[in-house]
């Protein structure tokens, strides 16, 4: 039986259509608060097109950005070699996994593997390159956004602004990234630690219901 489009990427389209939400929620809300800012310096409000321009807007979800994109990549490389004895979320303690084992050239495998060589290679790491690749361009954008917003405040209290090697230590933009990381470790420790003894009859993220809680893995 073939299955609708939606049916086949319920799960992409409702994610991206969430995120979509959110992040307009927070656009709208950012501009509001950031037009209270102005108000109290004596600055005039600005449009809502011209504030998605701001470092204020920039700095806010790019911050977030930069720590999901960390959070993956760490997660997807680390799982590689740690181990999680009674977690849904780690590989056998012992046994080698279909994850582990070399490629093969077969019919409807992915084009880098039916090419071999260096494609092979980069594609066999790709995950994990995309995801690190991801995290410091979103990285640098934060730290951009970040100084823009912060020379911006300056100039409206009459302070000097800063350039973007000296505001690599400031400890403004070290509270906005540290604060985003240490949540995104939280959340992955988790729903490794509560995969151990928790369950949802279901969901490919938990193990069978009737499962021991020391058997590692889905």
């Amino acid at each position: 039986m073939k299955r609708s489009f939606l049916y086949r990427n319920s799960l992409s389209i409702t994610f991206i259509a969430l995120f979509l939400f959110a992040w307009a929620a927070q656009t709208f809300f950012g501009w509001q608060t950031y037009i209270g800012e102005l108000k109290d310096e004596g600055q005039p409000p600005i449009p809502l097109p011209d504030y998605l321009h701001t470092g204020h807007l920039v700095s806010a979800t790019f911050e977030n950005f930069q720590s999901e994109f960390l959070q993956m990549a760490l997660y997807v490389i680390l799982t590689i070699f740690l181990r999680q004895i009674g977690s849904a979320e780690s590989k056998s303690l012992d046994k080698k996994e279909e994850v582990d084992r070399e490629p093969q050239p077969r019919e409807g495998a992915p084009k880098p593997v039916l090419q071999g060589g260096w494609r092979l290679y980069i594609y066999k790491h790709s995950l994990s390159i995309a995801f690190v690749l991801l995290f410091f361009i979103t990285w640098y954008i934060h730290l951009l956004g970040s100084l823009n917003d912060f020379n911006f405040q300056n100039e409206l209290k009459g302070k000097p602004t800063e350039t973007l090697s000296a505001y690599l230590s400031e400890p403004q933009f070290w509270f906005e990234t540290f604060q985003n990381w240490q949540s995104e470790f939280l959340s992955v420790a988790a729903i490794v630690v509560f995969t151990i003894f928790l369950r949802q009859k279901g969901s490919p993220e938990s193990k069978p219901v009737d499962s021991p809680h020391l058997e590692t893995g889905k």
